[in-house]
């Protein structure tokens, strides 16, 4: 609980990866546990991702600094998954598995809504949302806590009073996030539980309405003027109407701050296969471990008010043309090979850890575009995931074994 977190509050992610390396050393060092091989494999594309970037890396001339700091990225999801799996080897009890991330997830809701009722201006959206974007923790707290009952036929606490202070706390915290990621992310797990993401004639049918319902609600977005500085609710939905283009848009004029910033995440990919264009083997395997995209101009980026900005970043927001940028065609196939996998689990026999693993893979097929996916330097679903696929494993050979 406290390396999750140090992963939501400590904002240095040079310590926070130290730190898990050192939880790491030390519980190898302190414990005797055995890795599976199932585990091994899940993780290979990850360590396949891991070492293609050193080879845009050879070629090149990056700066030391910049070059440590993309391995420590791409190192970071292989130690949250190896920290979430090996920790719980030796608890090997999943409802308090499950009971540690629901009271971990309400600590952070109360500390959230303390925050805003007490130190947040509440005129805009922007102004809620200075005190966080966005907290997957409580987004799997709530469902954790909502659903545990109906895969395991058991109350995860007594006391129905506890259960709805739990439950409603974690719901409000999770609304006052106003984040469009989270209720994305939100409607994959409520079709994850019932296994609509299965595909079947009755979940294309179900999907074939929701697209349709998506695109009369965007044509309704789209006939109304709505002011990206207006009240709540109105600057949330005008963050809505413009999510679409915020990702996809390439033509977009730099001089023009509010297209810019708009449409931000287009303009660092543009920027990113723009320097890809003129080393066309990148498109391979990648620019590498330390190479850095080039912005064009200094972009206001740091909280520093003395400093003039950044004109070249390591980092891009959407996750599929940086895993492009950083290790190419073949990393961001391995990296589609690894989520898919995941994603896989839902054909499973019917479980509570196959049905959450897959959905964290179509989680991260969908987060990666908006804020990087498993790459995400504060992202914490991946201790889960590790956990996850711990106790998956128990329960695939329990079943083995009743036959």
């Amino acid at each position: 609980m406290i390396v999750i977190f140090l992963q939501l509050y400590l904002p240095s992610f040079k310590a926070n990866i130290f730190i898990q390396i050192g939880v790491l050393v030390l519980y190898f060092f302190i414990e005797k546990s055995t890795i599976s091989l199932g585990f091994i494999k899940a993780l290979v594309p990850l360590v396949c991702i891991f070492f293609l970037g050193f080879l845009g890396t050879l070629i090149h001339k990056y700066s030391l600094y910049e070059i440590l700091k993309d391995i420590f990225h791409f190192l970071k999801p292989i130690l949250g998954l190896l920290i979430g799996y090996l920790f719980f080897t030796k608890i090997n009890d999943f409802k308090l598995f499950v009971k540690t991330i629901v009271i971990a997830g309400l600590i952070s809701a109360l500390i959230h809504i303390i925050l805003v009722a007490f130190f947040s201006r509440t005129e805009t959206v922007s102004d809620l949302r200075e005190l966080g974007k966005d907290n997957f923790l409580e987004l799997f707290a709530l469902f954790f806590l909502g659903y545990y009952k109906k895969f395991k036929l058991e109350n995860l606490f007594n006391s129905k009073t506890i259960f709805r202070i739990i439950f409603y706390m974690l719901l409000l915290s999770c609304v006052l996030y106003f984040s469009r990621t989270m209720i994305v992310i939100a409607i994959l797990l409520f079709l994850s539980v019932y296994g609509f993401t299965k595909i079947t004639k009755t979940t294309i049918k179900i999907i074939t309405i929701f697209t349709f319902s998506i695109i009369i609600f965007y044509a309704y977005l789209f006939s109304i003027k709505l002011d990206r500085n207006g009240n709540s609710l109105e600057s949330f939905l005008y963050k809505v109407q413009i999510a679409p283009s915020e990702i996809l848009k390439t033509k977009i004029d730099r001089e023009n701050h509010k297209d810019l910033w708009d449409h931000w995440r287009g303009y660092e990919a543009k920027r990113a296969f723009a320097l890809m264009e003129d080393n066309p083997s990148s498109f391979v395997f990648g620019c590498g471990h330390g190479s850095l995209v080039n912005l064009k101009f200094y972009a206001p980026l740091t909280n520093n008010k003395n400093d003039k900005g950044l004109r070249y970043i390591s980092e891009l927001h959407n996750g599929y043309p940086y895993i492009l940028y950083k290790t190419g065609v073949i990393g961001l196939f391995f990296y589609l090979v690894f989520l898919i996998g995941f994603y896989k689990k839902i054909y499973r026999p019917f479980s509570m850890e196959a049905i959450f693993i897959s959905a964290i893979g179509l989680m991260f097929l969908f987060s990666t575009l908006t804020i990087t996916g498993i790459y995400n330097s504060r992202d914490i679903v991946v201790f889960i995931l590790g956990a996850l696929l711990y106790f998956e494993r128990i329960v695939s050979k329990n079943k083995i074994l009743e036959r």
